[in-house]
């Protein structure tokens, strides 16, 4: 694979998309848990959402539970307390593993594409951001500490290209 749009996934409806359906958009994708520590992003990023997705920027969630079982929830669950908690309506996808055997194919080239803190490969914990660039290439990974409000002079520089 060459590009993010390359890829699909599982949504959390369950139907299978597609992230060539974002062709020519930056996309900001994170792994996110709904009993993390960093759980409150989901309101930046929903900021995020919000403020750019009309200039070409799309937030894709991917809920995963491989970090101290921060999300434990079925699909429906991840919904309704996304939606209640934090008015989430950016696309989310199915859990799934980021590390290991088993990690969905996307996040296993989106560390490939960018390495972390200390050119480790593997992600460390929920609400690791990648951000790519409308070409489908990764830009910039961001660590779980970096609140998503941190972001917007790199997003507004990828929605610029």
């Amino acid at each position: 694979m060459t590009s993010a749009f390359d890829f699909q996934a599982t949504s959390l409806d369950g139907s299978t998309q597609p992230l060539s359906d974002y062709a020519d958009r930056a996309l900001l994708i994170v792994n996110v848990a709904s009993k993390c520590g960093f759980t409150p992003q989901y309101t930046g990023l929903q900021q995020l959402w919000r403020d750019y997705r009309d200039r070409g920027l799309v937030v894709l969630g991917f809920p995963c539970d491989q970090f101290g079982h921060q999300e434990p929830g079925a699909a429906a669950e991840i919904r309704d307390f996304c939606a209640l908690n934090y008015a989430v309506d950016f696309p989310m996808f199915a859990k799934i593993d980021v590390n290991g055997a088993h990690a969905h194919p996307l996040w296993t080239w989106l560390q490939a594409q960018k390495r972390g803190v200390l050119g480790t490969r593997a992600i460390k914990w929920n609400f690791t951001k990648f951000l790519v660039g409308r070409d489908g290439q990764v830009i910039d990974r961001f660590a779980p500490s970096a609140k998503p409000e941190s972001l917007r002079k790199p997003i507004e520089a990828a929605l610029a290209d």
